[in-house]
């Protein structure tokens, strides 16, 4: 990394952020269960960046592109180091599997059963599995020309298998087949309750009975691996006359796409291998030998098992929020005031069911909502489809450019369409980010917009896992600005300035650039100064600047950034003034929050967008401030909790690396006290109503006292 570079490398720094989620598997305090899913978890988020950031610096190279990225690095330089730092990565995680996971799970009896047969008296057992289901189902390509080698699924484990020489064969030449273990089949495979719980993967037991498989032969060899695939090529919308198409066209195209990465087991020959790069076209220096099993984020299974006891967390379920009564409608409690809620520690029910009743209410007269990441079987999909359904004006601009959920989406999109439901197929050039749902209602006082803003998805499982913040309410600028906001984005209209609304890519970046400069030039006067500010990555260079500016004039500037930072903090001169902290625990810190002090009067917003390129100039996002007073101090108060994280948080140094923050005398640990924050509002609104007499009301006088 270029140390005179005034920013840190994007591709390395989320290597760090990952080895930080791995440090959380290496770590004794953590359960031994969730020690394993966070494994999982960094295997499964190397698979993304190895198809999404590799493939884009592989395509930079073929192009022969001498961009230098931000750090100063070419794309040679950047995959050179991206190679190392990921051998570096997977030595550490083949290490914390089978110098500590695998024998733990071992030791409180959850037992993984070799590829030997005669293991602890097996033999039946798994003799059963196979021939009864395992080998009727799978079925042996052979290969007798690496050029003609079958299509190897993207992230799809394979068995190779070597067979020896045929007798008749002078030359003694060896022969190959692949069995590929995919489709239904599942990788983690139970074992039956008298034997205790144990279990084989199934590579494993392919491998100690691949010779029925291949009847008269003998087999040299067989090991797993696993090939990952390109997947940067885009969408031409251009020349695109049916968007689902294209986008199909794409998903298709990352079946065939180049291979960019071999895992293959150590054990592994070096004929077999050999072989195997030479069919799949794979530079040596893309295969990765490891001697855990091939696929570590398929252990996924294994760590979501039945299990009690100190195996897991201790239960954290999502709390019904103090600000929500749940025997009264919606609309009423968001019109009396501003609803604001932080999931997971509060439910996120409020919210589907402001959907829901919107769809059965006969004054909703119309509801648009943008959908980006959603469930399989998504409750806010169907609450749509109801109102359609009701006659209710329903619009749905469902994102089919969402990387790695475009199958999903285009299938929700049909759907909807079938239902009645207008559909847009996100915005031309762009992806649709932002998280909004507007709900048009007829009130006495006139037509009212009930609003939903929110920092995380529309997908009710994620909410229970993931850290965010939703804001409902009937602000009058909302939602005349959700109005133009939906009127430019389902339209060919040109977006009007918004009154509150901030909206990438035409105003988002120039507004916190306005920000953070006001900020700036309040300390330059002598006046107190102040940024405060969590996001999930902190990569445009542009708003880097500003923040180094304002450390320079002299403004305390705190950031809670989870995963990517370009920004070098502590740095004399340049960013002395700034202090960047990240939090990896059991939840997914999603949210995003800013606070800029202002002279006093603070502005406090929440935000769709991190600070990325990407976001700020090739995605629709929003910047919504936040207005009502309990809505602001309770953002603020929890943005001061995280700071105050001295069990889980890491610090991020001038050099790139992270240190730990020592723990003081009262440990802090933010995810946990946000929790016990939640709880004790709901304890104090639950004794306040029981002190409140209210009247049963008439629903024939318009819901007025009887």
């Amino acid at each position: 990394m270029n140390e005179q570079s005034p920013y840190l490398n994007r591709e390395i720094s989320w290597l760090e952020f990952n080895q930080r989620v791995l440090d959380e598997a290496a770590n004794p305090e953590v359960p031994l269960l969730e020690r394993l899913k966070f494994l999982a978890i960094t295997a499964s988020n190397l698979d993304e960046f190895f198809m999404v950031r590799v493939g884009g610096l592989r395509l930079l190279i073929e192009e022969d592109s001498p961009r230098l990225d931000p750090s100063g690095l070419t794309p040679r330089q950047q995959l050179a180091a991206v190679r190392q730092r990921v051998r570096d990565l997977c030595a550490c995680q083949e290490r914390i599997y089978r110098e500590e996971l695998e024998p733990a799970l071992a030791e409180a009896g959850i037992r993984r059963v070799g590829p030997a047969i005669g293991e602890a008296g097996q033999d039946h057992v798994l003799a059963r599995l196979f021939d009864g289901e395992i080998g009727l189902i799978v079925t042996p390509a052979a290969v007798r020309d690496p050029k003609r080698f079958p299509l190897v699924a993207n992230l799809g484990l394979h068995l190779a298998v070597r067979l020896r020489p045929a007798a008749a064969d002078p030359k003694h030449q060896p022969r190959y087949a692949v069995v590929p273990l995919g489709g239904p089949l599942t990788r983690v495979l139970p074992l039956p309750a008298e034997t205790g719980r144990r279990y084989i993967l199934i590579e494993d037991l392919v491998r100690a009975f691949a010779e029925r498989l291949f009847p008269g032969e003998r087999i040299a060899e067989a090991v797993a691996f696993r090939v990952t695939r390109n997947a940067g090529m885009c969408v031409d919308e251009d020349g695109a006359f049916d968007l689902l198409a294209e986008m199909e066209g794409v998903l298709d195209a990352r079946t065939f796409s180049g291979c960019i990465r071999l895992e293959i087991a150590a054990s592994a020959s070096k004929v077999l291998t050999r072989f195997l790069t030479r069919a799949l076209a794979v530079a040596p220096d893309d295969v990765y030998p490891t001697l855990a099993p091939v696929g570590l984020g398929d252990l996924m299974e294994l760590a979501g098992i039945e299990a009690e006891g100190s195996l897991r967390y201790p239960g954290m379920p999502p709390l019904a929020p103090a600000a929500v009564d749940p025997s009264q409608p919606m609309f009423p409690q968001i019109a009396r005031r501003d609803i604001l809620l932080c999931h997971p520690y509060e439910s996120f029910e409020p919210v589907l069911r402001f959907l829901r009743e919107a769809a059965a209410d006969p004054d909703v007269l119309a509801i648009k909502q943008v959908l980006y990441r959603i469930s399989e079987d998504s409750p806010v999909v169907e609450a749509l489809r109801e109102a359609a359904a009701a006659g209710k004006y329903v619009t749905a601009l469902v994102e089919v450019k969402a990387r790695f959920d475009e199958a999903r989406n285009i299938d929700w999109a049909r759907r909807l369409e079938m239902a009645g439901v207008q559909v847009i197929y996100g915005v031309k050039g762009l992806k649709t980010h932002a998280k909004i749902c507007m709900v048009m209602r007829r009130e006495p006082r006139g037509i009212v917009r009930y609003l939903h803003f929110g920092t995380g998805n529309y997908n009710e499982r994620t909410a229970k896992l993931y850290s965010d913040i939703s804001l409902l309410t009937c602000a009058e600028e909302l939602g005349a600005d959700a109005s133009a906001f939906f009127n430019a984005v389902a339209g060919y209209s040109t977006p009007q300035s918004f009154r509150r609304l901030a909206v990438a890519p035409i105003g988002l970046r120039e507004r916190l650039l306005e920000l953070i400069d006001a900020e700036a030039e309040r300390r330059r006067q002598g006046q107190k100064a102040r940024i405060v500010a969590k996001m999930n990555s902190l990569v445009d260079t542009e708003v880097i600047d500003a923040l180094y500016r304002a450390s320079q004039a002299g403004v305390k500037i705190r950031l809670n950034i989870r995963g990517i930072c370009c920004l070098r903090p502590g740095v004399k001169g340049l960013s002395e003034n700034i202090e960047v902290v990240s939090i990896v625990d059991r939840f997914l810190e999603h949210a995003r929050i800013m606070v800029f002090h202002h002279g006093g009067d603070e502005r406090v917003f929440i935000s769709s967008a991190d600070w990325m390129p990407r976001n700020l100039r090739g995605r629709v996002e929003l910047l919504v401030p936040v207005g009502d007073p309990d809505c602001r101090r309770r953002l603020t108060a929890i943005l001061d909790t995280y700071f105050r994280d001295n069990c889980k948080a890491r610090r991020l140094l001038a050099d790139g690396s992270y240190k730990r923050v020592s723990a003081g005398r009262v440990p802090v640990r933010a995810q946990y006290a946000l929790h016990e924050l939640v709880a004790g509002e709901v304890l104090a609104e639950q004794r306040r109503r029981k002190n409140v007499f209210e009247p049963h009301r008439s629903q024939a006088n318009g819901g007025q006292a009887g």
